[in-house]
């Protein structure tokens, strides 16, 4: 969710965490961004797991750009009580922006997930995700809504191969530095059970290329019961 300084003329970061949808917006043409964050869970399929997000973002152009994204160490302590630590899965993708009206934003990425992590801590298979999203606003709030498809590398027999994810995020400013983020995601696949999370987070904008976040979020219904709290920054990088 984008956030930032009102009426600033200085180029803005455009952060894309702490929500699981992101914005169809790119970050500022030709200016590096990097993102970065802690990330603690615990509960659903592991007692706990604990890492370090890391994003890199760059924009070619307004309408084109490119992301790489790795948890930069991850550690995760199984059901069995084993632990697993160190570097994460790595996340590359494409993106593509398309201003359909003054008030109505398109954006398409295409992902692909490279099994970088050992097989602990990942599913040691790549997987290939195409996403679609339309980025409004509705007043001062800005709304994301995401949908994605996933071909996993990894699954079970009777299970699918192809996994429906979706989120639909709203993010009010509360002062000209305060902003506040609500959001509902969760994952479909047959043969499985499907997720949901409600999330919420704050940002605060320390000035127009950085934007620290912090928040939690909270599995719903009996299928997520993980509680994960999580803080990081957004900055723009570049003159």
């Amino acid at each position: 969710m984008a956030a930032g300084v009102a009426g600033a003329e200085e180029p803005e970061a455009t952060p894309y965490r702490p929500t699981v949808s992101n914005p169809a917006a790119l970050p500022v043409p030709g200016m590096p961004e990097i993102e970065l964050g802690g990330l603690h869970t615990s509960g659903g399929s592991e007692q706990q797991r604990d890492g370090v997000p890391f994003l890199a973002k760059y924009a070619f152009n307004a309408d084109w750009g490119v992301m790489a994204g790795a948890d930069l160490y991850d550690r995760a302590i199984s059901m069995d009580g084993i632990e697993a630590n160190g570097f994460g899965d790595t996340l590359l993708t494409v993106k593509h922006h398309h201003d359909l009206f003054e008030n109505l934003e398109l954006g398409f990425e295409a992902s692909v997930k490279l099994p970088s992590a050992k097989y602990a801590l990942g599913s040691g298979r790549t997987d290939e995700t195409l996403n679609g999203i339309v980025s409004t606003r509705l007043g001062s709030a800005a709304v994301d809504i995401n949908l994605g498809v996933t071909r996993l590398g990894a699954y079970g027999e009777g299970e699918s191969r192809y996994q429906v994810t979706w989120a639909a995020a709203i993010a009010q400013p509360v002062t000209e530095r305060w902003t506040l983020s609500a959001e509902m995601s969760g994952t479909d696949r047959q043969g499985t059970r499907g997720t949901a999370q409600f999330l919420a987070a704050l940002s605060y904008a320390l000035n127009t290329r950085i934007v620290l976040d912090g928040g939690f979020a909270l599995g719903v219904g009996s299928t997520a019961q993980n509680l994960s709290l999580f803080t990081g920054m957004t900055m723009l990088l570049g003159d």
